[in-house]
This record gives C-alpha cells, sequence and structure tokens, in this order.
C-alpha cells in the first residue's frame, strides 16, 4: 500500500470499477470485516482472540506462502467460522507483474483453500494493494467474486497514529461497509489498540460483524 491512500473509496472509482465489490448493500446493521495478508502467528491469533470476544466474524484475505507455512493457524480461522479469500501466493502488486505470472500465483494460493471451500460458493479473491490489471482480472472475474473495500484502515501507514487510523476508519464505516484491516507483524502494534475499540464502538451502536 502506499503511504498515500483514501480511508473512503471514492464512489466514482467504485462505478468506473462495478465488476468489483466495494460495498453490500444492507438495510441492517452489518458491518463487513476483512483482513489482509496472513495469516502469520504474530497477528493472526490476537485478531481471532479479539473478534470472538465480540462474537464478531470476518473474511481474511490469505497470502498462499504464509497458508502453507502456518497452516495451524489457518486452519483456526476456518474452526472459528470466518471465510477466506485469495490474496496470491506471493503477494504480488499486480501492475508490475505479468499477466501469466499473475494468474499462475493466484491459482497456486487457491489449490490451498480449495479443500476448505463449500460447496457452491464462489471463491473469493483481493488483489494486494488493489493492484490488479485488466488482463489480469478479465480471466479472474468469471471464477472469483472479486472483493475491494470502501473503507481502508490505513493500520499499515508510518503518517498516522493509532489515534487518528480509529477515528478516521470510524467515521466512514457504515452499514453494508468491508472495511479492510491488516494481520500482519507491520500493523499489529497499532491492530491491537486499535480494533477492540472499533469493536467496542460499532457494538454499541448495535452492529453484527459478518464475513462476506
Amino acid at each position: 500500500m502506499s503511504s498515500l491512500f483514501f480511508h473512503k473509496t471514492p464512489l466514482l472509482l467504485q462505478a468506473v470499477f462495478p465488476q468489483f465489490s466495494w460495498k453490500k448493500s444492507s438495510r441492517k446493521k452489518v458491518i463487513h470485516l476483512t483482513f489482509d495478508d496472513g495469516p502469520v502467528p504474530e497477528a493472526t491469533p490476537m485478531v481471532l482472540d479479539c473478534l470472538r470476544e465480540f462474537d464478531a466474524h470476518a473474511t481474511f484475505f490469505c497470502v498462499g506462502e504464509n497458508i502453507a507455512r502456518y497452516a495451524g493457524i489457518f486452519q483456526q480461522i476456518l474452526q472459528e467460522g470466518h471465510r477466506v479469500g485469495n490474496h496470491t501466493y506471493h503477494h504480488l502488486n499486480g501492475w508490475s507483474t505479468s499477466t501469466k505470472v499473475y494468474l499462475n500465483n493466484v491459482k497456486k494460493c487457491q489449490e490451498l483453500i480449495n479443500p476448505h471451500l463449500k460447496a457452491g460458493i464462489k471463491p473469493l479473491m483481493r488483489p494486494p494493494y488493489g493492484r490488479i490489471k485488466r488482463k489480469q482480472w478479465r480471466p479472474l472475474i468469471s471464477e472469483y467474486k472479486i472483493v475491494m473495500w470502501d473503507v481502508l484502515s490505513g493500520d499499515y501507514s508510518e503518517k498516522i497514529d493509532a489515534s487518528t487510523c480509529l477515528n478516521n476508519t470510524i467515521k466512514y464505516t457504515n452499514s453494508g461497509s468491508i472495511v479492510l484491516f491488516h494481520d500482519s507483524a507491520k500493523t499489529v502494534h497499532k491492530l491491537k489498540e486499535i480494533l477492540p475499540k472499533f469493536l467496542t464502538h460499532f457494538s454499541q451502536q448495535g452492529y453484527s460483524f459478518q464475513g462476506l
């Protein structure tokens, strides 16, 4: 991710790429939590503990090499009722990767996820950094539901502190929002502070937290 970002994805960008899922329409008070870049021992177990405390469910977009390396944590995500999605095998930036390499990398990650998918459920995929070329997503769109986000926490950014990150994420989140956090070693110090307060705030407002 760049250090410069939109906490709230502009509606124009969402309109230009209607093939992707940016937000879910909902009349109920529901927030869709998503976590990218795990599973890793430094962050994912902490996130799972926090979600369990609030009876919250989420979607984890997993990097394939982390699934292979930390299979036990990946199994814990599934056992606790969360959804998992494809975040490529090597966390590739689509803009700087050839189409053939990118598609093969997505496939390699999906081979680890497929045994755990329920029948009839379309696989989820999120391009790392949100960067994917037309030649890459066009072959994928029929097979995968490509999920972006409408609220980016910015938990990875060194430009903002935890308090600012939390306040902006709360400010832009509303019913149906797909909110992006990261369960990574780089973000865990900030996420430990942000996530419980975020969940507390919206729980007190009567919201529930669901996977996609």
